[in-house]
């Protein structure tokens, strides 16, 4: 392969990967199931806790799933021709839908999509991900405490894997999120983060 072409994989994993996580779900679902524009309830965010605030139930769900698989479609289809590449394609859908170019840059908070992510580049580390969301989710019904906690376990499950390829990706991945719920952790210092089935049903998440 000529030496100038040695970028074109690595640049189409990170496009393909950022195209496929830009898509927002949760607004195309709202919008079809006529619920309204999905930035203009609760927090304005484009994930499933806040399809959850329009009472539909089912688009939430549909929206988590869609969130999850987008992230693992992306690192599926580049790992089929260039494996090595499939990171970048992980850090591409990620980037995508937090900052989706179709949204001006203001997406979602990626815990669904760093979920599909760490299923799909090593399913030993989804799976811990997934037990560690739904746990917490189950015992604090919180749901940015549980997302913060379970990008947080991403990079150490990969650690105790021996998966340390995936370590520093997964670690910057996850302290995006954090970020990303720089709110969300003020208000759980303070004890004002709602519930999710509370009486302001986790109106900020």
């Amino acid at each position: 392969m000529h030496a100038d072409a040695l970028w074109i994989a690595p640049a189409s994993a990170l496009l393909l990967g950022y195209l496929l996580g830009s898509i927002p779900f949760g607004v195309i679902l709202t919008r079809l199931g006529g619920a309204g524009d999905l930035r203009q309830v609760g927090s304005g965010n484009i994930g499933a806790t806040n399809v959850l605030r329009t009472g539909r139930r089912g688009l939430a769900a549909a929206t988590l799933l869609l969130d999850l698989l987008k992230g693992a479609a992306a690192v599926w289809i580049v790992a089929a021709w260039s494996p090595l590449d499939a990171p970048l394609a992980a850090a591409g859908a990620f980037i995508g839908h937090c900052y989706p170019i179709w949204l001006g840059f203001r997406g979602g908070k990626g815990v669904a999509t760093l979920m599909g992510i760490a299923l799909a580049l090593h399913w030993p580390v989804g799976l811990v991900y997934a037990a560690v969301w739904l746990g917490l989710l189950a015992l604090a019904r919180i749901s940015s405490l549980a997302g913060m906690v379970a990008a947080a376990s991403a990079p150490v499950s990969a650690a105790a894997c021996e998966r340390f390829d995936l370590v520093l990706l997964l670690l910057a991945l996850a302290l995006i999120v954090l970020w990303k719920h720089g709110d969300n952790f003020e208000r759980l210092l303070t004890g004002t983060e709602p519930r999710i089935g509370g009486p302001s049903g986790a109106d900020r998440v």
